[in-house]
């Protein structure tokens, strides 16, 4: 799941650099893929802290 997770990561980092590169770009559909990739890397990292044993223990 992890791997799928930071795969669809990177997908949205190439379709933003893309859109942004775009003459004529949608605003609203930038905006939302950058949100949605920003939502992922809090996903991403909650999931990462979960397998990281915790030290106090």
């Amino acid at each position: 799941m992890l791997a799928e997770l930071r795969m669809e990561h990177r997908d949205l980092d190439a379709a933003i650099e893309q859109l942004a590169t775009t003459l004529g770009r949608d605003e609203l559909q930038l905006t939302r893929l950058k949100k949605r990739k920003l939502l992922l890397k809090d996903h991403i990292s909650r999931l990462e802290s979960k397998l990281i044993p915790d030290l106090d223990a």
